[in-house]
């Protein structure tokens, strides 16, 4: 069973994406931000990762791949909060993108 602790800290980071998109990409997710605060991070993250969001893809657009839901999936901190097929749609995607992970 994962910790409270983790859940919370997991919906710091979800939230830390957000800020860093809107100030280092100029990439204002308000959709994303209403979705933290209405289901906090890991509900979030598991609605965004069955299919591309239009975040993922203005993220990729800006050439910053690494401030998406799907990069903070596979952080090996989360590991325990999603299951292997969560783990295997973010990796997949990034690896479309040219990413290496």
């Amino acid at each position: 069973m994962v910790s409270h602790e983790v859940v919370r800290d997991f919906d710091h980071a979800m939230m830390q994406i957000y800020v860093q998109a809107k100030q280092q990409a100029g990439y204002a997710a308000t959709r994303f931000h209403q979705m933290l605060i209405e289901h906090g991070g890991l509900e979030t993250a598991r609605r965004l990762l069955p299919q591309m969001s239009d975040g993922f893809t203005e993220l990729y657009r800006r050439g910053r791949l690494d401030l998406t839901v799907e990069a903070l999936v596979l952080k090996p901190k989360w590991r325990d909060l999603f299951s292997e097929e969560e783990r295997k749609m973010a990796r997949e995607r990034l690896q479309a993108c040219g990413e290496d992970v």
